[in-house]
């Protein structure tokens, strides 16, 4: 059985990836407080995927990683104003219930894998032409 990294160990990893920009080219994150020494908030950027209703918009995102992130997955917030069936339309808040990667959550799974599927899911053929709120607007 292979050793459990601890979660400050884990995050590291994370923000040294997430600030050297070695991750997906379409998604970014980082600290939302580079003095927050428990390492919990953050924030992710999604850039639409093309040919969609979200081609050319960037998305913000607040990622909450708990005291026992990476064992449960974190919570995702838009901050962007989106209309797709997993995020609340009043919250801005990612329906893990909804959304394969955090109802079937996995340890070594990664904010980047987060962002990564939320990409993804935009781009599903029953998601890529739904009407999307004006660019620019934000949950509140």
């Amino acid at each position: 059985m292979a050793a459990k990294v601890p979660r400050n160990f884990r995050l590291l990893e994370e923000l040294e990836k997430g600030e050297k920009g070695l991750g997906a080219e379409a998604c970014s994150y980082g600290l939302s407080d580079g003095d927050d020494l428990l390492m919990s908030n953050w924030n992710g950027t999604i850039l639409g995927p093309p040919h969609s209703a979200h081609e050319n918009r960037i998305y913000s995102l607040n990622i909450h990683c708990g005291d026992h992130y990476p064992d449960f997955p974190p919570t995702v917030q838009f901050v962007s104003k989106i209309n797709l069936p997993c995020v609340d339309q009043k919250s801005g808040k990612v329906d893990p219930s909804r959304l394969p990667c955090l109802n079937q959550w996995k340890r070594d799974y990664t904010m980047e894998t987060i962002l990564i599927e939320l990409r993804r899911y935009m781009a599903l053929p029953q998601h890529k032409k739904l009407s999307q709120p004006a660019e620019g607007s934000t949950f509140t």
